[in-house]
């Protein structure tokens, strides 16, 4: 499959699926790289992620040709030995490490995409009143989209079960309560989150943010949606049953729950 046989229209569909969906995790490994095991798990982490069940599989379709194509070519001489990585997990140590290494502003929003199991664009569309403090609790009932113009797009949850409440735990509530005095928007249903000069959070710039505290923390390469990922993976470790792992994550398959109830310990790949 090549991109001369393809109308405008799909070419255009392709790229997008390629540069969003594709190389952003896959991008760093030859072809001889991916295996069985981890196209499964990028499929488990693109449902995460939560672009849309049509998007996922629009993505797994397009993979799948470009694999076929290089084991027709030649160019998978092993495709059934399976080389990946785990994705990273973060131990607690780890996140509070990350989370003391960005400016202060975004302090609680890496405790809160780790531990409230949040979406890429759930963190820029959270208002105070989401927020119960007391009875520990964060309600997602929105997240944001960047459209390529630049706009900022809210919007409900792209799926009913996206739309849910989550619980915290104690040990994050201080930092949530000092952030809330200092660096929200101060209406009742302000934003939780916002860049430096007040505006709403964009996913670009806090890349830049993301980029600089790794180096500071130390701490291996990750993406910025393995807090997510980290916080599951604790969850489960903790003992969180499928039902509540469901609930966190916003899904109302349990085949992405399973994932975690399945996985290994906590530690970090190094």
């Amino acid at each position: 499959m090549t991109e001369r046989t393809l109308k405008p229209k799909a070419a255009q569909l392709h790229e997008g699926l390629l540069r969003l969906h594709i190389e952003s995790t896959s991008g760093d490994k030859l072809v001889t790289e991916i295996g069985n095991r981890h196209v499964r798990q990028w499929h488990t982490g693109l449902l995460d992620d939560g672009p849309g069940a049509s998007t996922v599989a629009k993505a797994y379709r397009l993979l799948r040709a470009i694999l076929n194509a290089a084991f027709e070519d030649d160019l998978i001489k092993n495709a059934g030995v399976e080389r990946p990585k785990e994705r990273p997990v973060l131990t607690v140590a780890e996140v509070f490490t990350l989370a003391a290494s960005v400016p202060p502003r975004f302090r609680a929003l890496v405790l809160l995409a780790t531990f409230g199991s949040l979406r890429g664009g759930e963190p820029a569309a959270l208002r105070r009143d989401h927020l119960d403090l007391e009875a520990r609790t964060v309600r997602i009932e929105a997240s944001v989209s960047g459209m390529k113009t630049g706009e900022l797009i809210t919007g409900r949850p792209k799926s009913d079960a996206g739309a849910r409440v989550v619980t915290l735990p104690e040990v994050i509530i201080g930092d949530l309560a000092w952030h809330l005095q200092r660096f929200n928007e101060q209406a009742p249903d302000g934003l939780v989150f916002v860049g430096e000069k007040g505006a709403q959070l964009r996913r670009s710039n806090f890349t830049k943010v993301w980029a600089k505290a790794l180096t500071k923390s130390g701490l291996p390469k990750i993406h910025i949606h393995d807090l997510r990922h980290t916080g599951n993976t604790l969850a489960a470790a903790t003992g969180a049953t499928l039902k509540e792992l469901m609930t966190r994550m916003g899904h109302s398959s349990t085949k992405a729950a399973m994932v975690y109830l399945h996985a290994p310990g906590t530690g970090t790949e190094r």
